[in-house]
C-alpha cells in the first residue's frame, strides 16, 4: 500500500473513531461497550479540567461550577443502559453513582462551613472577584483595584478588633453565674443590633479559627496569583498596585497566623492543642452508605468494642506464655524495650521483608511479581513529619520507616524507639510493602487503573489489615513476644474506630482519645497525640481510620465464602481480589460472587453479623 492511501484510511478510522466517542458523549444510552472504563475516563478529564480551571477554594463560583458539573454527569449516567453493562460495567455504574452522589453532598457540606466563616473572611470574594477578572480576560483597572486592594489592611484591623472584643467578652461571661450571662447575652444581641456591622464583637472557637486561618491562606494565594499576572508586563498596574499590593499581602499573612496561632493555639510546637472538625451522625452516615456499609455509626463501635475484647484476651493468653500472668501491660513494655541500636532500624525491615516474601511463596498464599519484588526502598522519617506519622507508612514505592534522630528530644527519641521495636515492626513491614500496600499498589496501577478515582480505606487499608489477620490466623507469630506486637496493632485499629467515631459523635474531646490511646492501647504518649493529631487534622476521611479493621473483616468474611468453602484457593482469592481495584468490598463481592446489581443497589450486606440498633 503506497502512503497516501494508508493516510486517508488512516484518517477515515481516527474520524470514525472519534465521531464515536463524541456520539457516546453526548449520547451515553448507545455508549460502545459492556464497562464503564472509557465513560468513567472521560469524567475523569471532565472533572480534572474543570476543578483545576475553577481552583478559587472557598468560592461560591467553584462551588457552583462543580454542582452542575455533577448533575451533568449524573444526567448521562442515568442514560447509561444499565442492563447492557456487563458485571464489571454495572459495578462502574454504581461506583460512579455514589461519587457524584458524595462530591455534592460534600459541596453541601463545604458550603455550610463556608457560612460559618463568612464574617470572619468579608474580603473574600472581594479578592477573588480580581482573579476571576483575569480569567475571564477583562481588562484590568489598576486605579480601581488599587483603591479595593489598599482598602484590605483597614478591613482586617477592623475585624481583629471585633474578634478581640468577643474573646473579652465569653472571659467575662465565663466568671460571671449561668443566669447572669443569659441576661447579659439578652442584653448584648441588642446592642449587636444597633451596633455597626463593623463594631459588633465576633465570636469564634479554635476549630473556627483554624479553619479560617487556611482560607485566609487560599486568599492570600490567589491575590498573589492575580498580583503576578500583570506586574511588570502592564507599567500602570505595577505603579498603583505595588505598594497596596505588598501591605494588603503583609496584612492577610498577619491574619492567618493570628486565627491560626491566638484564635486556634497551633503554632507547631508539640504542646500545639489538638484541633478538629466533627461532622456529626448525620455526616457519618452518609459516608458509610457511599462506602456501601451497612452498619450505623453506633454499631461500627460495637464491632470495634468486639474485636477489641478479642484483643485483650488473646494479650493475656500471650503475657502467659511470656510468664507475666494476665498482666499484659506488663508484657507490652517488655516488648517496647526490645528495639535495635540507632542505625539499625533500615537493616532490621529489610531482612523482614525477605522474610515475609518467601514466606508468601512457601504457601502459595498470592503471587508476587518479580519487578513487584524488586523495585522497592526505603526511606526515614523526619523528626517534623514523626509529629504526625511517628510510625511507618507507605507512599511512592517507599515504606517510610520512624526512627529518632540526634535532633529529638531524649525522652521522645527514647518513645521514638519504644513505638518502632522489633515486634511491632515486624507486622508492620509486611503491611506496608509485600503482601500489603506495594504490591496492592503495583497491581492497582496495571489493572482498572480508572478506578482510582474511587479509592476506599475500605480497601486499601483493609487489605493490609486482612493480611496481618491471615498471618495470625497461619501462625505467623514465632514468639509471645511476636504475638504481642501483631495484638498490640490489632487492638490499635479497634480503638482508631472507636476513638475516631466518638470524636466525630461529639463524644469523645481530642484529650480523652489521647488518653484513651495510652491508658487502654498501651501507646506512648508521644505516638497517641501525633496519631490523634492526624486523626482530626482534616486530611482524611473521618471514615479512614475505619478502613482497617471494618475492611480487614470485611475481607475475612469474603474468604470464608469463596475460600473456606472450597470455591477458590487463597492464591486465586488474593489474585483476584487485586483485580477490582480499591473499591468498596461489598461491591468486590458482588462481582466475585455474581450477584445481582441494579442502578440504585445500596448495601445490604451484614459481614460481621446482625447487630443491635441504637
Amino acid at each position: 500500500m503506497s502512503i497516501r492511501p494508508f493516510m486517508i484510511l488512516l484518517l477515515i478510522c481516527t474520524t470514525a473513531c472519534s465521531s464515536n466517542r463524541v456520539r457516546a458523549q453526548d449520547d451515553p444510552a448507545h455508549y460502545p461497550t459492556q464497562d464503564l472504563s472509557e465513560f468513567i475516563r472521560l469524567f475523569r478529564t471532565d472533572h480534572s479540567g474543570v476543578s483545576r480551571f475553577y481552583d478559587l477554594p472557598w468560592s461560591e463560583h467553584r462551588f457552583d461550577r462543580m454542582t452542575q458539573l455533577y448533575k451533568d454527569w449524573q444526567q448521562k449516567l442515568a442514560a447509561v443502559n444499565f442492563k447492557s453493562l456487563n458485571q464489571q460495567g454495572k459495578i462502574d455504574h454504581i461506583l460512579l453513582r455514589n461519587a457524584l452522589t458524595l462530591e455534592l453532598r460534600h459541596i453541601e457540606f463545604d458550603r455550610a462551613r463556608m457560612a460559618e466563616m463568612n464574617e470572619l473572611l468579608p474580603f473574600r470574594d472581594q479578592v477573588q472577584g480580581l482573579q476571576r477578572s483575569s480569567w475571564k480576560m477583562e481588562p484590568v483597572d489598576p486605579e480601581a483595584s488599587a483603591a479595593a486592594v489598599a482598602n484590605l489592611p483597614d478591613q482586617i484591623k477592623k475585624l481583629r478588633e471585633r474578634i478581640e472584643k468577643g474573646r473579652k467578652e465569653e472571659k467575662k461571661d465565663a466568671k460571671k453565674g449561668s443566669e447572669k450571662a443569659d441576661e447579659d447575652k439578652a442584653e448584648k444581641k441588642e446592642d449587636a443590633q444597633e451596633a455597626k456591622p463593623d463594631s459588633a464583637s465576633i465570636k469564634t472557637n479554635p476549630v473556627l479559627g483554624k479553619r479560617a486561618a487556611q482560607a485566609v491562606g487560599e486568599i492570600r494565594q490567589s491575590l498573589s496569583e492575580w498580583y503576578r499576572f500583570y506586574d511588570g508586563y502592564q507599567p500602570t498596574f505595577s505603579w498603583w498596585m505595588k505598594k497596596p499590593y505588598e501591605e494588603a499581602n503583609k496584612s492577610l499573612e498577619e491574619y492567618a497566623k493570628y486565627l491560626r496561632e491566638t484564635i486556634a493555639g497551633l503554632k507547631g510546637e508539640d504542646e500545639d492543642p489538638l484541633v478538629g472538625d466533627p461532622i456529626g451522625e448525620k455526616g457519618l452516615s452518609e459516608d458509610l452508605a457511599v462506602e456501601m456499609i451497612a452498619y450505623t455509626p453506633a454499631q461500627m463501635i460495637q464491632i470495634a468494642d468486639r474485636e477489641f475484647a478479642w484483643c485483650e484476651t488473646e494479650m493475656k493468653k500471650a503475657s502467659q506464655e511470656m510468664g507475666l500472668g494476665d498482666d499484659w501491660k506488663a508484657a507490652l513494655a517488655k516488648v517496647k524495650a526490645d528495639h535495635v541500636p540507632p542505625g539499625e532500624q533500615d537493616d532490621l525491615v529489610a531482612q523482614q521483608s525477605r522474610f515475609i516474601i518467601q514466606y508468601l511463596k512457601d504457601k502459595d498464599l498470592v503471587t508476587v511479581p518479580p519487578l513487584c519484588e524488586e523495585t522497592w526502598r526505603l526511606t526515614m522519617i523526619s523528626p517534623q513529619t514523626q509529629k504526625v506519622l511517628p510510625f511507618a507508612a507507605y507512599g511512592g514505592q517507599n515504606m517510610m520507616v520512624a526512627y529518632p534522630t540526634d535532633t529529638m528530644k531524649h525522652e521522645d527519641k527514647m518513645m521514638s524507639m519504644r513505638g518502632n521495636n522489633k515486634h511491632f515492626t515486624r507486622i508492620v513491614t509486611p503491611h506496608e510493602l509485600i503482601p500489603g500496600h506495594h504490591l496492592q499498589g503495583f497491581m492497582a496501577q496495571r489493572i482498572r487503573p480508572y478506578r482510582s478515582e474511587f479509592s476506599t480505606p475500605f480497601f486499601v487499608e483493609g487489605w493490609a489489615l486482612y493480611w496481618e489477620m491471615t498471618l495470625w490466623e497461619l501462625g505467623y507469630p514465632q514468639t509471645p513476644e511476636d504475638k504481642i506486637g501483631m495484638l498490640f496493632w490489632r487492638m490499635h485499629r479497634a480503638a482508631r474506630i472507636i476513638v475516631s467515631l466518638k470524636f466525630h459523635l461529639n463524644q469523645m474531646k481530642p484529650h480523652e482519645m489521647v488518653d484513651f490511646l495510652v491508658d487502654r492501647v498501651g501507646h506512648e504518649r508521644f505516638g497517641a497525640t501525633s496519631e490523634v493529631r492526624r486523626f482530626i487534622g482534616g486530611d482524611y476521611s473521618p471514615l479512614y481510620q475505619c478502613g482497617y479493621m471494618i475492611g480487614g473483616l470485611e475481607l475475612r468474611a469474603l474468604r470464608k465464602e469463596l475460600v473456606d468453602s472450597g470455591k477458590m484457593t487463597n492464591r486465586q482469592f488474593h489474585d483476584t481480589l487485586l483485580t477490582y481495584g480499591a473499591i468498596p468490598v461489598e461491591l468486590i463481592r458482588a462481582g466475585m460472587l455474581n450477584l445481582p446489581l441494579a442502578p440504585d443497589t445500596t448495601s445490604t450486606w451484614k459481614f460481621a453479623g446482625e447487630l443491635e440498633t441504637k
